[in-house]
């Protein structure tokens, strides 16, 4: 990756990543064979509930606990395309923060191991009347401990 879209403190744990593995579809592409630029926030996702599911914090297990976490920030580079049948991957990494927030880096390779598209995201923790969380839930919290003390590796 060219750039860090999130400073990594000296003290704080690594990246927490996950790496999907992906095809292009038909119904992904445009009238010239290019995936249409909309979807690579769909693949953004895709790799994003897969390092939820990974870690048991997904949107739904959020919600159960009463804290809901939308999308504050969305920003992709695209650097090259996508075709259909095209493979590729899409890692995301999860950096650490105290905050009430989640900081997701992505990038897309293609089938080279060449950079498509970069981005990231940020979602802020809000509770269940909206309003933004100042610090983490108790169980975020949790998370974030073991995170740092290494046993989420």
């Amino acid at each position: 990756m060219k750039k860090r879209y999130f400073p990594i403190a000296a003290d704080a744990p690594p990246p927490l990543s996950v790496t999907v593995q992906r095809r292009v579809r038909f119904e992904e592409v445009d009238a010239i064979g290019y995936v249409w630029h909309g979807r690579y926030a769909s693949y953004f996702e895709d790799a994003r509930v897969a390092l939820g599911a990974r870690y048991g914090l997904g949107y739904m297990d959020f919600y159960r606990r009463g804290v809901i976490a939308p999308l504050k920030q969305l920003h992709v580079e695209y650097h090259r395309p996508l075709r259909f049948e095209d493979d590729f991957t899409i890692e995301a990494r999860w950096h650490y923060s105290e905050a009430a927030r989640l900081n997701y880096e992505f990038i897309i390779r293609d089938s080279t191991a060449a950079a498509v598209a970069t981005g990231y995201s940020v979602q802020m923790m809000l509770d269940g009347d909206n309003d933004f969380l100042v610090v983490p839930p108790p169980f975020y919290q949790q998370f974030l401990r073991r995170w740092r003390a290494g046993e989420l590796q």
